[in-house]
């Protein structure tokens, strides 16, 4: 009887220690340790509804593809680099196909960092439609509450193309750092209120998170009455043919906003649309989805007002003027060769000791 009394106690205190850890921003990150291309699970999300019926890549049994890299096969190297999904695209015809430990092609990864390019298309969208009037106009003019921390001289265009100044620790392994806050916190919109700058805008080019959240404040606030994922849904996932259902994890479950510096969860095919849509600037089979001065004025080279000649409007810059991809965390990647007519989408556990930007042109070369 004594001991099945102290099993009881051992499980409610289990349970209470549980739900302790898991209600707070530090104890999610103890308990859950560290980003995961499983943490589509943990946190509460939107979701994307697939359209039918959905757009198709042909496939082919003698598309050209990669014999060998490294003196290994192609499949090996994938493989030991902690791969997951990997896929080339060219002329709409998937040349190859394959997935690694345990999973396929109907498995859900997150996009990680591959949103923030995502939420840049969202943001042409939006400035397409007029909600949005110009990449000059202050975030202030949509989120006045920051006019107080210095912010009136930030401008949209300095959140696309990292040159803001804001204070920011981009960290997802110190659970203190801002990354991580953003990450596991339930209250983006508070945190996102208490910015600070540490450099006057327009200056200097730094890769932070914070810049690609606050455009999610700003196209919220642009949106009004509907929730980012709605819209996404609206001019995205619907209008691509999107295969499979999909979501975008939010802060909580309650009035929740988008994490758009992060956190679409989908499939790889579905991926590679996004990469599709770029790759004919902005046009969907006939359909003008965003406008081509949008797509051209992302992924252009612009190294003014601080800027780089590797990134621009969310979008990395392999080749300037050449080539352009979306970057996550851990590894994953849309890679886009429009010359080529080519799209490549690597997922995976983590980076593995590849150089997947080397790797990328590399294959765009041979074809």
């Amino acid at each position: 009887m004594e001991r099945k009394i102290s099993i009881k106690r051992f499980g409610l205190v289990l349970f209470i220690a549980s739900t302790l850890l898991t209600s707070c921003q530090l104890g999610r990150f103890v308990f859950y340790n560290f980003a995961d291309i499983k943490d589509h699970k943990i946190f509460d999300s939107r979701p994307l509804i697939a359209t039918t019926p959905p757009f198709n890549f042909q496939t082919t049994n003698s598309g050209k593809f990669p014999k060998g890299l490294k003196g290994i096969s192609f499949d090996k190297y994938l493989e030991d680099n902690k791969t997951v999904a990997f896929l080339i695209i060219r002329n709409d015809t998937i040349q190859y196909e394959k997935y690694f430990k345990g999973y396929d092609k109907q498995s859900i990864v997150p996009s990680f960092s591959m949103a923030k390019s995502v939420t840049s298309i969202l943001i042409g969208c939006a400035f397409d439609e007029g909600l949005i009037k110009s990449v000059e106009e202050p975030i202030t003019t949509y989120i006045p509450e920051l006019s107080k921390n210095g912010f009136d001289k930030v401008a949209i265009k300095h959140l696309l193309q990292m040159t803001s100044g804001i204070k920011f620790n981009e960290s997802y392994f110190n659970p203190f750092g801002d990354a991580a806050s953003f990450y596991y916190g339930l209250n983006l919109r508070k945190k996102l209120g208490k910015m600070k700058l540490k450099t006057e805008p327009g200056k200097r080019f730094e890769y932070v998170s914070g810049n690609t959240q606050l455009l999610g404040l700003v196209l919220e606030r642009a949106l009004k009455s509907k929730t980012i994922t709605s819209y996404l849904q609206e001019k995205i996932w619907t209008p691509l043919g999107m295969e499979y259902d999909a979501s975008w994890s939010i802060d909580r479950k309650k009035n929740g906003l988008e994490k758009t510096f992060c956190c679409i969860n989908a499939r790889a095919r579905d991926f590679a649309k996004i990469g599709r849509l770029y790759c004919n600037k902005g046009n969907w089979n006939g359909k003008q989805i965003v406008s081509q001065k949008w797509v051209e004025a992302s992924t252009k080279l612009d190294t003014t007002e601080g800027s780089v000649n590797y990134y621009q409007y969310q979008w990395w810059l392999p080749t300037p003027n050449e080539d352009f991809m979306a970057e996550g965390f851990l590894g994953q990647f849309i890679y886009v060769n429009p010359s080529k007519n080519l799209i490549i989408v690597r997922l995976g556990k983590n980076v593995g000791k590849a150089d997947w930007w080397s790797v990328f042109t590399s294959l765009a070369k041979a074809y």
